[in-house]
């Protein structure tokens, strides 16, 4: 086992790997000395980034409180994804992140949704706390309860988030620094060479350094472009403030454009956001002005970035992993980046020490973030024509999206339709395909009736339950504070 892991960069990513490697290291008697080599000098652009719930199941495993994150990050609650004007103009759809089957297993909900015209996420609490603006939590004789049992997202500010990380870390070795070069040995990295002249000798390496990879690069890694699959290629970043007593809705906005799509994440005292576009078909200029059209006023773009969208051929090269950004980017249309970073190093942990461990790591890795880019493209099928964008994206729909939304037109996606993920973790399945294929009109209501006709016995069942849930998130959602109100309500 290695018996010195180096990190190289912080951030969220960097100090996530940091204390989950250091927790694993514990546990298994590993004996490993974890250090993260991160520069002051480099700072980060904090533009807003939106997690899944593993985040939360990471805060919970390591006993650290969910509302100081909260009040000293700035952080929000996220239920979902609010999609605006993807599948025509004037036309939203939500995305809840909750798993009705965790509480009413066997019940073929969504079926029974569609086949009676209704929207899927009616049977989700989520959708109702996201549609009320509700915090996660009512208050009965001065306890906090929980609205249900599902564990919920947030948004937050990356440099905010990995500073309180860095915080929360304990037995970790901070160097305040950065990397000018390496030494290699038989066995891949031997050392690091730093700015200051110091030299970090180390047996394992984790590239944690976002788009510069300065690590991983070193070590010959190949990169697999994606630029031909997705059809965004520019991410214009900037901020806007919230108003004076402005509501914050708990859920990420994504709303797409003429030449690509705005993100919008609030944290508690402005909105993160940016215009991720095709240079294809507009330049930066004109990108900003359609921003300034939709949004009505001026904005102060903090950048303008060439995506480079895309995977490693293999994120685990000799003794070095490249995690977050090194390792993959893909545009931020479904949270997939701290996701995949949580996941990937769940996986690093359980493999280390496997003989077979980089090649498990290595396709497992593929996978998810291949799945992910899939994921990503299905939304991009929808009734737009409106712009030349639209129209190119359109035309150039890949075969397995077609074959895909082919066979579900026959049937309800299923079970079997997604292989399950390595080691039991959390990856894409149903619950997050069918509000994105129900939103977009892609389910079909004839082939769902059909499927509930087959069974009424099953149809009456999933009648009453659906209508059982819905009435009581309803009541659930009614009774819990508004969003803001709570947040500020942990800094008192």
């Amino acid at each position: 086992m290695p018996k010195s892991i180096v990190i190289v960069g912080g951030g969220t990513a960097g100090w996530l790997a940091a204390m989950m490697l250091s927790d694993v290291a514990k546990r298994k008697g590993w004996g490993s000395k974890v250090s993260v080599i991160e520069s002051s000098k480099i700072g980060t652009i904090g533009v807003g980034e939106g997690s899944t719930a593993v985040f939360r199941q990471m805060l919970k495993h390591f006993e650290l409180s969910e509302e100081e994150f909260l009040r000293e990050t700035g952080a929000t609650i996220k239920y979902g994804i609010r999609h605006r004007d993807w599948r025509r103009v004037g036309h939203s759809y939500d995305g809840p992140i909750d798993d009705p089957a965790l509480v009413s297993p066997g019940v073929p909900l969504d079926t029974y949704a569609v086949a009676a015209g209704r929207p899927v996420g009616e049977a989700h609490l989520f959708q109702h706390l996201l549609s009320r603006n509700r915090a996660p939590v009512a208050v009965k004789d001065g306890r906090s309860i929980p609205a249900g049992p599902f564990h919920h997202a947030f948004h937050f500010d990356q440099s905010l988030a990995g500073a309180w990380l860095r915080k929360k870390a304990k037995g970790i070795n901070l160097i305040d620094d950065q990397v000018k070069g390496i030494e290699t040995g038989e066995g891949g990295i031997s050392a690091l060479l730093l700015d200051s002249g110091a030299r970090v000798e180390g047996d394992f390496f984790l590239d944690c350094t976002g788009f510069r990879r300065e690590i991983i690069s070193k070590m010959g890694a190949e990169w697999i472009s994606y630029n031909g699959m997705l059809p965004v290629n520019r991410a214009m970043p900037f901020w806007v403030d919230l108003k004076v007593g402005e509501e914050i809705a708990p859920c990420t906005t994504a709303w797409a454009q003429k030449n690509g799509w705005i993100w919008q994440i609030p944290t508690q005292d402005r909105y993160g956001m940016g215009y991720v576009y095709s240079d294809a078909h507009t330049t930066p200029e004109e990108a900003k002005r359609e921003v300034e059209a939709a949004l009505g006023h001026e904005i102060s773009p903090r950048n303008d970035i060439k995506i480079q969208s895309g995977r490693q051929k293999e994120a685990w090269v000799g003794n070095c992993v490249a995690l977050g950004l090194s390792s993959s980017f893909l545009e931020p249309l479904e949270a997939t980046s701290i996701h995949g970073t949580i996941v990937q190093v769940m996986m690093l942990a359980e493999w280390l020490d496997d003989p077979a461990g980089r090649a498990r790591y290595n396709a497992a890795v593929a996978r998810q973030v291949d799945d992910f880019r899939d994921f990503i493209r299905f939304h991009y099928v929808t009734e737009r024509r409106d712009s030349a964008f639209w129209r190119d994206v359109s035309a150039s729909h890949p075969e397995f999206v077609k074959d895909r939304l082919a066979l579900w037109q026959t049937r309800m996606p299923e079970a079997g339709d997604f292989e399950p993920f390595p080691l039991g973790l959390p990856h894409l399945q149903g619950q997050l395909y069918v509000p994105v294929l129900n939103g977009l009109g892609h389910l079909s209501q004839a082939a769902a009736r059909q499927a509930m006709a087959k069974v009424p016995a099953l149809r009456e069942k999933a009648r009453a339950v659906h209508g059982g849930l819905v009435a009581e998130y309803a009541r659930a959602a009614a009774q819990c504070l508004p969003h803001r109100a709570w947040l500020q309500s942990l800094a008192e």
